[in-house]
């Protein structure tokens, strides 16, 4: 872990405020989501992505009207239906 010499305290709805430096190093942008873990009493913050619809998977992704899709998900939908034969 490396670190930034950043010190914040929480406000009283529970908000912290991460410093400009950061947010623009790691390409944060305002409205992005984040996704909070806890690991051996550490928070973490990972930026949110969306993965497959169905199976969560994040490689071979194919938006289509706001969803993400992998391409072996769309190949075994196609199959279902009987588009294409596996």
């Amino acid at each position: 872990m490396v670190a930034s010499g950043f010190v914040r305290k929480i406000d009283e709805l529970g908000r912290i405020v991460l410093p400009m430096e950061l947010r623009k190093s790691l390409q944060i942008e305002e409205k992005d989501s984040f996704e909070i873990f806890v690991d051996e009493g550490r928070i973490v913050l990972q930026k949110y992505e969306q993965g497959d619809l169905f199976t969560g998977e994040l490689n071979n992704l194919v938006e289509y009207k706001g969803k993400k899709f992998s391409k072996a998900t769309i190949v075994e939908l196609a199959s279902l239906v009987g588009l294409i034969k596996k």
